[in-house]
């Protein structure tokens, strides 16, 4: 009985015994396959350290593969408090080269932390810098690689490419729009050391970074650089209170160039306020747009047949009473009897305010929504206004004629370049964009592409070509006289708007606009210019926004490849234009023959013999009254 009761202690002993030596193996097996992640990664937090070595920022580049945001490599430093033996020593020194207070670098190397990067003292050191502090070779003293942002071209296209911060963040504009998509990510240099911070002797890890992605734009660089070059001339003549231009492609709603005044160095961004910083006025701004607008109201009448450009009347008397309201002509005593073609050459208050009569309260604002006024584009830019368009509850007569010439309503440019474009291309509201593409960094291989996206059809093909006509004439016959160019058929509409402040219009404080059609009879460009109140200058647009904008128009020809075309309009001379023929072929004719058909030019004779062989300038070629001819003479073959 005895024997048989310690047998059966004996058997519940091994029992619990190997109950536990089973949860033993299971807990190590458990510890072994599903802990061992977790449990290396505590472990290696006690004697691994790493050093961050960034990643490169990807690019910007233009649509040609220009670079617009590129990266600078410098270093900074970091220490390892626990690592630094001479502490005393260490900081007097580092103080010295960085040319801050030693108490400064003390409440770096005294910190009680396992790494601190000295900041903002040893963040993007000069090379000559880096190259002293490697050269004092202090234990717990580290150079790291990090990534500075460089613009090359300094202010071009700033206030759209934005800034980057000093860790390297997107702060406005495309740098923080794309954000994600530029920011790579960051490698390391990983070293070990024991429980009081000492390294221990292994091989460092080095872990690349991988650098983000780069992105192309619709921009076009040369086409940005003559609007840069333009808006310096402007402040330099004009001094104005702010300038701004703005170049889309109209057949897919691209920005080809976009810039402002007042604009910033990125480089140097903390020179800046945070105003200058975080307004993008092709964008942002918002006001009366005057007689650009006009281009809305006369193709919303032509869509809806209630007005014939070429046929229809309207004598202008100088002014109109619109409910008690006097709304004047700029010229006194009006221009009498005209088409309606010519009141769009002529920007005749009046018979804008008839052609919105004509239309009706209803059917003009419709256009308005159906053009996008009073909402946001969606361009792929941060900092986008909406504009302000009336309550169509709120739209009484004056309100209605108002709107129909330009005042009382708040545009963007953005909006009215869109527009505009929808009006010129067949039609067609394309949503404005300026990312292009989403590049690999290394093979700039395309990895995402951006299209054209169609909003809405506004008005048909055949008003769209109506209105090309228009404003082709605008610019040969009518205010927009400055920005012809002779064999090249450009359409545009100027555009003076009285400023508002406090509900009150000021005096003598205008924004000036002109807006291009190249070439008017198939667009590849439009182009929206505004100066806001120039200085010590006549208050016409004519004078100040239509002349600087055809400089960027023969840019832009030139630049795009645009060729002349045939059909266009002759401009009608004013007292100040002078005169111009076309040179007559001559080659192969007779001297005394070819002397004839150069009666308006100043002829210069090369070489022996009775007959033409060559000719400078060559034929069909328009030049000056009086000119010079060179013909090249010799024997007939």
């Amino acid at each position: 009985m005895f024997f048989k009761k310690i047998d059966k202690r004996i058997k519940i002993v091994l029992i619990i015994i190997l109950v536990l030596f089973i949860s033993i193996i299971l807990r190590v097996f458990k510890i072994q396959v599903f802990d061992y992640k977790k449990l290396k990664s505590l472990a290696d937090d006690l004697w691994s350290r790493d050093l961050e070595v960034a990643a490169d920022r990807g690019k910007i580049l233009d649509r040609n593969g220009e670079v617009l945001a590129d990266n600078v490599t410098t270093t900074s430093l970091v220490l390892v408090p626990n690592q630094i033996k001479d502490k005393k020593k260490t900081s007097e020194e580092l103080s010295k080269i960085l040319g801050v207070s030693k108490k400064e670098i003390d409440k770096h190397v005294y910190k009680k932390t396992s790494i601190e990067r000295v900041h903002p003292e040893g963040r993007r050191l000069s090379f000559e810098i880096a190259d002293r502090i490697n050269s004092l070779e202090m234990d717990g003293v580290y150079l790291v690689k990090e990534s500075k942002r460089y613009y090359p071209y300094g202010n071009l296209l700033s206030n759209s490419l934005g800034y980057v911060g000093i860790d390297n963040q997107g702060l406005s504009g495309l740098e923080l729009q794309y954000d994600k998509i530029l920011t790579g990510t960051s490698g390391a240099i990983k070293y070990f050391s024991d429980a009081k911070g000492n390294q221990l002797n292994l091989s460092d890890v080095y872990v690349e970074p991988v650098n983000g992605m780069n992105i192309q734009l619709t921009i076009d660089l040369k086409i940005q650089q003559s609007v840069e070059r333009e808006l310096n001339n402007i402040v330099d003549m004009f001094d104005p209170d702010m300038a701004l231009a703005l170049v889309m492609n109209p057949k897919t709603g691209e920005i080809l160039a976009m810039g402002s005044r007042p604009d910033y160095d990125p480089n140097s961004y903390q020179n800046y306020s945070k105003e200058s910083l975080n307004r993008n006025l092709p964008i942002f701004a918002s006001y009366e747009p005057g007689s650009t607008f006009k281009i809305i109201t006369t193709a919303s009448a032509v869509e809806e047949n209630v007005v014939n450009l070429e046929k229809d009347h309207f004598h202008d008397s100088g002014s109109v009473n619109v409910d008690g309201s006097i709304l004047k002509c700029w010229k006194a005593g009006g221009h009498g009897d005209q088409t309606f073609m010519q009141v769009l050459q002529n920007s005749c208050n009046p018979g804008f305010v008839k052609l919105g009569q004509l239309l009706g309260k209803e059917k003009l604002f419709s256009y308005l929504d159906k053009f996008g006024f009073g909402e946001k584009t969606g361009i792929d830019l941060t900092g986008e206004g909406k504009g302000i368009i009336f309550d169509l509850n709120q739209v009484g007569n004056v309100e209605l004629a108002t709107t129909a010439f330009g005042q009382g309503v708040s545009v963007t440019p953005i909006q009215q370049v869109t527009a505009i474009s929808s009006v010129v291309n067949g039609g067609y509201l394309y949503q404005p964009y300026i990312l292009k593409s989403i590049n690999d960094t290394v093979t700039n291989d395309i990895i995402d592409e951006k299209y054209k996206h169609l909003v809405r059809r506004t008005i048909s093909k055949k008003t769209s070509a109506t209105m090309r006509k228009a404003l082709e004439s605008v610019v040969a016959l009518g205010g927009g006289k400055a920005a012809y160019i002779d064999g090249y058929r450009i359409g545009g509409k100027t555009g003076t708007a009285q400023k508002v402040k406090d509900g009150k219009y000021l005096v003598n404080n205008y924004i000036m606009s002109f807006v291009a059609i190249i070439p008017s009879n198939d667009p590849e460009a439009v182009l929206y210019l505004a100066i806001d109140n120039p200085k010590d200058t006549a208050l016409l647009s004519s004078y100040t926004t239509t002349p600087i904008a055809r400089r960027i128009i023969l840019d832009i020809i030139d630049i795009l490849g645009i060729e002349k075309q045939k059909g266009g309009l002759e401009k009608d001379l004013e007292w100040t234009d002078k005169i111009t023929y076309e040179v007559p072929n001559v080659v192969g004719m007779k001297v005394k023959d070819a002397k004839k058909l150069l009666v308006n030019f100043t002829v210069e004779y090369s070489g022996t013999g009775e007959y033409v062989v060559s000719q400078s300038p060559d034929a069909k070629t328009k030049i000056e009254d009086q000119s010079t001819v060179r013909l090249m003479l010799g024997q007939k073959k």
